[in-house]
């Protein structure tokens, strides 16, 4: 049975930084990628960031450039996601996901690359 888990969501302040991990057992994607979406109330889910693998290439939303990092070891399928500077905008739950493939420019946020999802964790950002 493939789980993805995350943790570290929260309530932190504005300003304020949060780290997430997500942690992968019962299949490897250490040659593939795995990545990160949200989801806000009332909003359709959304990427915010990725790692391919194999030379560990990074992509990131528009949103969170500058302020999110996204790293993590692929030998142990482990990813983080560094949040600073968060912004209430930036409150949702947040997915790890997972694909046993790399992934390229033209489609690392669309959600039907990744076959493999965790829960969730909430982030909420307060004012």
């Amino acid at each position: 049975q493939v789980q993805l888990v995350e943790s570290g969501g929260g309530l932190v302040q504005v300003g304020g930084s949060l780290r997430l991990s997500c942690a992968a057992s019962g299949r490897t994607f250490s040659s593939g990628t795995m990545g990160w979406f949200r989801q806000a109330p009332g909003k359709e889910r959304e990427s915010v960031a990725a790692i391919r693998w194999g030379d560990r290439y990074r992509y990131y939303a528009d949103a969170v450039k500058g302020r999110f990092t996204i790293s993590g070891n692929n030998a142990k399928d482990t990813v983080y996601l560094q949040m600073d500077s968060l912004k209430p905008e930036d409150t949702a739950v947040y997915y790890c996901a997972g694909k046993t493939a790399g992934v390229i420019k033209s489609s690392w946020h669309r959600e039907d690359q990744y076959g493999y999802w965790g829960q969730g964790t909430q982030v909420t950002v307060s004012s």
